[in-house]
């Protein structure tokens, strides 16, 4: 029996099994070549058919639950209250906070030195809402050194590397692509030399479209339509990708993940990594308190005791405007996906529970129409897309740390176009420019020129959170600058 042969028949046995067998029904008939048929074949036997309708089953009764849902009326199960662990801010001045975030910053420090802490960047998304014809990692904001959001992150890593005394050896970067651009991003670091730092990369997985019924559609007679399990699809690919296994034979514990879209991101922060060690977590979050009842994101809170990530629609009125004792909003947590996991968490705990966090996602799904012979793009909703959210996992941890970070210092999200009032290059780009310029002047430097400039920059391999600029004391600087 050929190869092909083989194939075909375990891939028969297994539709038939799932209830599934109708996308092989035009394979004896198609025009296309065994080679694009044997593709075919393969494609379909990497899909989870004996799980796919429980991930559906799944995920439909979670969509009915949330339909249903009234954060009023909830069951204990279902309450959903502020997040109840502790959450220091790096913005105090109280003695007792500052002496915890100096220890945790020197234990993180030693971990980056044992070689014990790796980045995790998501970076599948591409840079069409920007305008932009490719990933979006690879996007000058403007800066006057042009670096790109890739280039950021790998010079900060860089730099990681040598304050820790790693010797110059940069933190090791694991970049997960999409499909889409995973060629483009990984030609791209190796046309820089990898920015001189060690990056793995790898693909997130995907889920084929389904019918509301449960039947995987077809986008040709010889192709699934298939679509990226979204952001929590890290945890699966790290498995299959080998990624994980890799970091567990580097003796890494810390994972340090984080999105491709804020240019002011610390990959591996010490002082995020070592606060979460201190606290003995096995899952960590940065977050950004809420500006107003009215921003529309999503927050840390406790779901029957657990934690979670609650969306802005989900809250009733009255959680949106509750205040706590201390005057700010209680569901005030901001999610800015920034995320911290031991590897044994990931392992251990994460893997083994992954078939149960699915979420519905319903679209229009180009499909193949025999009658027509041809592929037919709806007008309207056909089917569903199974996608997952990376902190889904949230309430699997028993222990999470949560650390309230400065926005100014650390989140300029890179999302809307040029020209867009928020989320845009244009707000990134003023953001970095007005942390260079207040790192300069608390290192004692005068600021002269246009000091409204936002084309001021010190760059990642200047510093990395504004240290190391105590030369430039009682200097005059001219605005713009790039350093």
């Amino acid at each position: 029996m050929s190869d092909y042969d083989a194939l075909l028949a375990s891939v028969s046995a297994r539709c038939a099994s799932a209830g599934q067998s109708h996308v092989l029904d035009h394979l004896p008939s198609s025009s296309s070549s065994r080679d694009e048929k044997l593709a075919f074949l393969k494609s379909v036997d990497e899909v989870p058919l004996e799980k796919l309708g429980g991930y559906l089953m799944g995920a439909l009764e979670e969509e009915e639950r949330l339909k249903n849902f009234d954060p009023e009326r909830a069951s204990e199960e279902e309450k959903i209250d502020p997040f109840d662990g502790e959450c220091v801010g790096t913005a105090t001045s109280d003695a007792g906070q500052l002496a915890v975030l100096k220890r945790a910053h020197e234990v993180g420090t030693k971990a980056v030195s044992n070689g014990e802490v790796a980045a995790l960047l998501l970076a599948g998304g591409q840079g069409t809402r920007l305008g932009y014809d490719g990933p979006k990692g690879m996007y000058d904001i403007g800066l006057p050194s042009g670096r790109t959001l890739f280039r950021i992150f790998a010079e900060r890593l860089k730099k990681l590397g040598t304050l820790s005394g790693r010797g110059g050896r940069a933190v090791p970067l694991y970049v997960m692509t999409s499909p889409m651009n995973h060629d483009a991003t990984a030609r791209y670091f190796a046309e820089n030399d990898n920015f001189g730092i060690d990056a793995k990369f790898f693909p997130q997985g995907t889920l084929p479209a389904l019918t509301p019924e449960g039947k995987m559609i077809l986008e040709t007679p010889t192709k699934l339509a298939v679509a990226p399990d979204g952001n929590g699809g890290i945890y699966p690919a790290l498995v299959k990708r080998g990624m994980l296994a890799d970091m567990k034979s580097r003796g890494i514990k810390y994972v340090h993940a984080f999105g491709v879209d804020n240019a002011l991101v610390k990959p591996a922060d010490p002082t995020f990594v070592g606060y979460c060690i201190n606290k003995g977590a096995d899952c960590g979050n940065k977050v950004l308190w809420k500006s107003s009842p009215g921003e529309k994101v999503g927050v840390v809170a406790a779901k029957g005791g657990r934690p979670c990530v609650v969306e802005y629609s989900d809250m009733s009125a009255e959680m949106k405007e509750r205040k706590g004792s201390d005057g700010r909003l209680a569901f005030g947590a901001g999610n800015i996906c920034n995320h911290f996991y031991t590897v044994d968490f990931v392992e251990n705990v994460i893997v083994p529970n992954l078939g149960s966090m699915y979420h519905v996602a319903r679209k229009k799904i180009p499909h193949y129409d025999d009658s027509t012979k041809g592929t037919v793009k709806p007008a309207s909703n056909n089917g569903i897309k199974l996608e997952s959210f990376i902190f889904d996992v949230f309430p699997l941890s028993e222990r999470m740390a949560v650390l309230d970070v400065v926005r100014e210092e650390e989140f300029a999200p890179v999302k809307n176009p040029p020209g867009s009032n928020s989320d845009s290059p244009d707000t990134a780009r003023r953001l970095f420019s007005e942390m260079a310029k207040d790192w300069m002047r608390k290192a004692g430097a005068t600021l002269t020129g246009d000091a409204e400039s936002d084309a001021c920059e010190v760059g990642p391999g200047t510093s990395y959170a504004g240290e190391g600029l105590s030369g430039w004391r009682g200097k005059e600087v001219a605005c713009p600058f790039s350093l």
